[in-house]
């Protein structure tokens, strides 16, 4: 199964969206409609990205960005077909190293207290002492 990764533009909205709709365990809101997802991107640009395979659909997106003090990881998500394969990982990488060469050392990472998979993608990435975000209804769409 082969993937490439992207730096995350604007112009990736709606296929990032789409991707993330199909999880329940994306917790999304107003802050994800598109004005405020480019605003996002403007700000810490380079940071985010998502991987499509070989067909071109999305498979893998995470959402990064700071603050001027602290690393923020949003909405991390893998197709099923494509996880246990290191491209989380590959994806977290990837954002820890545009943060470090920012100067942000630390990075907090969302992550619903019901979604025991990511938990355990977390833990195994060596976060054992994350605090755990109370599920909230996902917003229709």
């Amino acid at each position: 199964m082969e993937y490439q990764i992207f730096p995350m533009t604007p112009l990736d909205y709606n296929a990032v969206t789409s991707f993330w709709r199909q999880f329940i365990e994306i917790g999304r809101n107003e802050s994800d409609e598109r004005e405020p997802f480019q605003r996002y991107l403007a700000r810490n640009p380079g940071m985010s990205f998502f991987a499509k395979d070989s067909t071109g659909a999305v498979i893998a997106a995470v959402l990064c960005g700071h603050d001027g003090r602290r690393g923020y990881l949003h909405h991390l998500a893998v197709a099923p077909a494509y996880r246990r394969r290191g491209l989380g990982r590959t994806l977290v990488e990837r954002c820890l190293s545009q943060l470090a060469a920012a100067g942000i050392p630390k990075c907090n990472v969302f992550v619903f207290n019901q979604n025991l998979d990511a938990r355990r993608f977390w833990e195994r990435l060596g976060y054992h002492s994350v605090k755990w975000s109370p599920m909230q209804r996902p917003t229709a769409g």
